[in-house]
């Protein structure tokens, strides 16, 4: 069952093979053999790989949990002899993975040589899925403001901000406020995506209807969009970091309006949270606070966005 489980979450044969450390026949062979036994087909077989059918589907849902169990039962003796090992499972929403995620990988495989790991990207919404099934250990996610079925714990509140082209010709006032983002030409996430829900919620709130020129749910693609042309977004602070750390792009505060989003992790309720995954969200929760706190450091009040006279005449005000 681990394979089948292996491969369900790799959907590769070859890549499943290679972190089960056996060879690929073998591993087809098993999973032959457990549709044999079952009568079921499992899995779709084509050139892009391998996908659950609705039976493959149902048997994750089933055998996950079970497995997890296991597994916490077997960390739990290592744990006795004094020993944090054992398989991880998280998933992150991407303005975390990128974030934080190669620093705190690293980290984890440093301190925590037994501790194998495997790491995913979602929206906030499947990974509460994932969770709730039993295919992760523990998520990472924006909070949601329908109340979900997992067990929380607020990692940290980050403050959501205003960015530009860093010599580009948008001019946000001296005391910028979310409503004047309406008269500039946006990109900003999807409605998929978590972050645009709490923007959504926010302009309805006061009255406004976001209408971005350019939808992009890939964050580094998005910040490469702002720092290359006449564009603005609104986004958290560690989401821009790189852009901000390298001059790129400039960001401000609003002084009036503020939209601050919230970052939690969730497990499920009746599944104990292994000592290797608390283990794994310590680090990572540690590496997110002191990647907002650095990405932070780059962003302006809105208030100090006066310019010369001269330099005003060249760029675009935001009325």
């Amino acid at each position: 069952m681990q394979y089948f489980l292996c491969l369900a979450e790799e959907k590769n044969v070859t890549r499943a093979a290679r972190q089960l450390n056996i060879v690929q026949p073998a591993l087809s062979m098993q999973i032959a053999k457990l549709e044999a036994e079952l009568g079921q087909k499992l899995f779709d077989r084509s050139v892009q790989g391998m996908t659950l059918t609705s039976a493959g589907e149902a048997l994750v849902r089933l055998t996950a949990p079970i497995l997890r169990d296991a597994e916490y039962a077997r960390q739990e003796m290592a744990q006795l002899g004094g020993r944090i090992s054992g398989r991880v499972s998280v998933g992150l929403i991407t303005s975390v993975a990128q974030s934080t995620m190669a620093r705190s990988s690293a980290t984890v495989a440093s301190r925590y040589p037994e501790i194998m790991l495997s790491v995913c990207e979602g929206y906030t919404e499947t990974l509460i899925d994932w969770v709730s099934t039993g295919q992760l250990d523990f998520a990472l996610i924006n909070v949601p403001r329908r109340k979900t079925p997992l067990a929380a714990q607020h990692v940290m509140d980050e403050e959501m901000v205003f960015a530009c082209r860093k010599d580009g010709p948008i001019r946000p006032p001296a005391k910028l406020r979310f409503d004047h983002i309406a008269k500039v030409d946006l990109v900003l996430p999807s409605k998929r995506h978590g972050l645009r829900l709490i923007l959504d919620e926010h302009a309805a709130a006061i009255g406004i209807d976001l209408r971005p020129r350019l939808e992009l749910d890939t964050l580094p693609a998005l910040c490469d969009v702002i720092a290359t042309t006449d564009f603005a977004t609104v986004l958290p602070t560690i989401a821009l970091r790189q852009s901000l750390a390298s001059g790129s792009i400039r960001a401000h505060r609003f002084d009036e309006q503020r939209i601050v989003r919230s970052i939690a992790w969730v497990h499920h309720p009746r599944r104990a949270v292994s000592v290797a995954a608390k283990a794994v969200l310590d680090v990572i929760s540690q590496d997110l606070a002191q990647a907002a706190a650095m990405a932070s450091g780059f962003v302006e009040p809105a208030s100090r966005n006066a310019t010369s006279p001269s330099r005003n005449a060249r760029r675009k005000p935001i009325s």
